[in-house]
Order: C-alpha cells, then sequence, then structure tokens
C-alpha cells in the first residue's frame, strides 16, 4: 500500500500489538499515517507494518497516549531515527522524558486532554482516561465524516469517555480481563486489586456494557484489546461482548499480542 497516494480519504486502522508487552495502532486516511502508541522496538513495529504492505517510511507522526512502557517503548527510538513529530499530552512527557531519550524541540508537539488539533488531515480529539498514568488519553480520529476511536487502559467507563466513542465507525476498546480468572489466577492480591480498580482496566462484562450503550446502526467494526494473557481468553471476550452486541450488526474481533491484526478500511 502507497499510504500517500492510495485510498485518499478512505481511514483505515491496524493494530500492530496489543497486550501487556507492547500496544501500537496504525491509522490512516491514505494521506496522513499515524502509529497511536509504539510500544514495541522500532525494528518489531517495522516487521508489522511490512506484513500489512505498509511503510514506516510513510508514517507521519506518532501519537502517545501514557506513559507507560508497553505505549512508548520505541516511540522515541522512532521520532529521532526518521525524524517523526511526537504528540504527547503535558503531564505524560513530564514523567516519560527520560524512557524516551532526547526528542528535539521541533518534533515535539504536547497537547492537552479536551482540546483537539490536527495531525495534516486528521482530526485527532484526546479525552482523558481512567487509569493510573500522569495524563492517560484515549483518542477518536476524523476524516471525511467518518471517525474512529481508541481507549484501552482505562479502569471505568466514564459519561466523557462514553461520549467521546459514541458515533465511531470502528472501535478500539478494552477488554482486559475475565473477573473469575483474575481472581483466581497468579497475580498477587495488590495487583488484582489494581486492575479491578477505577483506575486499572476494564473487565469483558464492563467492556460489553459500554459497548451496550454507545452501539449504533453506523459501528462496523468494534476490536478488542489490551486482553490479559494470563487473566483473559479471546473466546471468553468475544462470548461476552457479542453476547452484549446482539442485534449490532458490527463485526467484532480481538486484537492479540504476537500477531498484527488485519488492515480495516471505512469506505466513505
Amino acid at each position: 500500500m502507497d499510504s500517500k497516494k492510495d485510498n485518499e480519504e478512505n481511514l483505515s486502522v491496524c493494530v500492530l500489538a496489543s497486550g501487556s508487552r507492547g500496544n501500537a495502532v496504525f491509522v490512516s486516511d491514505g494521506s496522513t499515517s499515524i502509529l497511536v502508541d509504539a510500544g514495541l522496538s522500532g525494528i518489531e513495529i517495522e516487521r508489522r507494518l511490512k506484513s500489512r504492505g505498509l511503510c514506516l517510511r510513510d508514517i507521519d507522526a506518532i501519537l502517545v497516549s501514557h506513559e507507560h512502557g508497553d505505549h512508548i517503548q520505541g516511540a522515541g527510538v522512532l521520532s529521532r531515527r526518521f525524524h517523526l513529530p511526537l504528540y504527547i499530552n503535558f503531564k505524560t512527557f513530564q514523567v516519560a522524558a527520560r524512557r524516551l531519550g532526547k526528542i528535539h524541540d521541533s518534533l515535539l508537539n504536547r497537547f492537552e486532554c479536551g482540546a483537539g488539533f490536527m495531525i495534516n488531515t486528521l482530526n485527532i480529539r484526546p479525552f482523558s482516561l481512567s487509569h493510573d498514568a500522569a495524563d492517560p488519553a484515549g483518542f477518536t480520529i476524523n476524516q471525511n465524516g467518518q471517525k474512529i476511536g481508541i481507549a484501552t487502559d482505562l479502569g471505568i467507563a466514564t459519561s466523557v469517555v462514553k461520549n467521546h466513542l459514541k458515533d465511531c465507525a470502528i472501535l478500539v476498546l478494552e477488554a482486559n480481563h475475565d473477573p473469575g480468572m483474575l481472581m483466581n489466577g497468579p497475580y498477587p492480591w495488590p495487583l488484582k486489586q489494581r486492575v479491578r480498580s477505577r483506575v486499572g482496566h476494564l473487565s469483558n462484562e464492563e467492556s460489553g456494557t459500554l459497548l451496550d450503550e454507545i452501539k449504533h446502526d453506523g459501528l462496523m467494526h468494534v476490536i478488542l484489546a489490551h486482553l490479559s494473557e494470563a487473566n483473559n481468553t479471546p473466546e471468553k471476550a468475544l462470548s461476552v461482548v457479542e453476547e452484549a452486541m446482539n442485534h449490532c450488526k458490527a463485526r467484532v474481533t480481538v486484537a492479540r499480542q504476537d500477531v498484527c491484526g488485519e488492515l480495516l478500511r471505512l469506505d466513505v
């Protein structure tokens, strides 16, 4: 795919990886291409892009959701190597600066949750999430009347989250754990409490409840993301969410940690 020329104004999404060992999402409108998070090594991100006919040199910017390593591992390296602008909010940059390494001032773009901005042709709307990070953000990305929502790493679905994620054509949404597997699983009790808390992660049921509230006829695809390898299975997540999505035509799939997802395109 020549992302600078083909399919202009058709939004496309590809989850390169999702989970506690690394997260990255490719989004493009055919003119502007970005990575939402870069939590894998630069080499691995490049490999996964190539597996879908995409080129790292066509990426225009990296958009950072929060400072945890599974979201920023490769961000600084890629920014320096390919001279990629880095979009990151103020508080996140303060705590992530050391891990990111030196970012040239000309490449550093700070945003605030609640204030929209443009990355070339893409309209980005960042919104606050409830998670144990400095200032975690979810995003909606708009172009030509189409809207994509990305929200992983959130402990609860606040009214702000619901308001931003409504009317999306594609949703990348966390379904982190099965409550029974979490409580009976190998995690120490303090970690179990953290995962279940308001600043932890959404369970399958909580993700399903959120989707039931915001589903609509224009929702075409839901990608369940950030599944715990210890406390969830794709089958459990799909079963719970598909039941909640009853009577909605949206296709529901699961993003994987070790396998790049398919490249999804919206018809404009």
